[in-house]
């Protein structure tokens, strides 16, 4: 039964680095689902290292921080096909070169390159796909993080990056609302084990925590945001728009369990 209801139809996966990504493990699940993937990287090298993992299917490569690198992947996209029904936007960067700081001395321009793409490339990438998308149906899904306002000293900037775009997810959705019924939807995991994670300061003792704070004291999988981001792709998801669905195994309601407060206690 095709429960997804994606057989035959064309998404766009935008951000795949390697097996461990969220973004490879989407596109993997669509096209188990019978979906046609058609891949886009950020580099040649990426590129060949996919080509490795999905055989002939298309890649393109796509600078998300250059308008004309995102004009050129419609372009190819629309010569490729007639349209296409999704797009995964997966990808984000912040530049931790200057070593782990204080949020207040968070350098200018990592701001602004973080925004332009992490945020800014999902309007971007919109805009330029909007009259290949399937406008009666089409779904466009980003990935974001569970929670925007849990101040974590070495997430830093990156989090009111994300609630940037969370917002503009939303005003996306209102603007498309105007000439069609695309969806624009966010998947908002917990704490993951993905090599961009692996590059955060301190990442490793977080993620030790969260999966502590989590109802199951089992950590998020990546498949589990998978699944989500399928779904909203999926016609089943018809009567969701402008929301953040928040994969953390319940951790946000658990940051008081007994066994994590009595350790907080015991090392006082």
């Amino acid at each position: 039964m095709d429960f997804l209801q994606l057989t035959g139809k064309s998404i766009l996966v935008m951000g795949a680095a390697n097996k461990k990504s969220v973004a490879y493990r989407v596109g993997r699940l669509l096209t188990e689902a019978g979906a046609d993937v058609l891949w886009s990287v950020r580099s040649e090298a990426r590129k060949e290292q996919l080509r490795k993992l999905v055989g002939e299917a298309p890649i393109y490569v796509c600078d998300v921080e250059h308008q004309d690198q995102i004009d050129k992947l419609a372009e190819a996209v629309r010569l490729d096909r007639e349209g296409i029904h999704g797009i995964v936007h997966s990808i984000a960067f912040a530049d931790y070169s200057a070593g782990w700081l204080p949020f207040h001395e968070t350098p200018r321009t990592a701001f602004l390159q973080a925004i332009d793409i992490s945020c800014f490339s999902v309007i971007a990438v919109s805009n330029a796909f909007r009259s290949l998308l399937d406008l009666k149906d089409g779904s466009v899904v980003t990935i974001s993080i569970s929670t925007t306002r849990m101040a974590a000293e070495n997430y830093g900037y990156m989090a009111p990056v994300k609630a940037a775009l969370d917002s503009s997810m939303c005003f996306l959705a209102k603007s498309f609302s105007k000439f069609s019924r695309v969806r624009f939807n966010a998947v908002c995991p917990g704490l993951l084990k993905t090599s961009a994670s692996a590059g955060i300061p301190g990442y490793v003792d977080s993620y030790l925590f969260a999966e502590q704070a989590t109802l199951r004291k089992e950590a998020v999988q990546t498949d589990e945001v998978a699944n989500a981001v399928a779904f909203l792709l999926s016609p089943r998801s018809s009567g969701m728009n402008a929301q953040g669905l928040v994969i953390d195994a319940g951790m946000e309601t658990n940051y008081f369990d007994e066994s994590l407060v009595k350790q907080a206690i015991d090392n006082s």
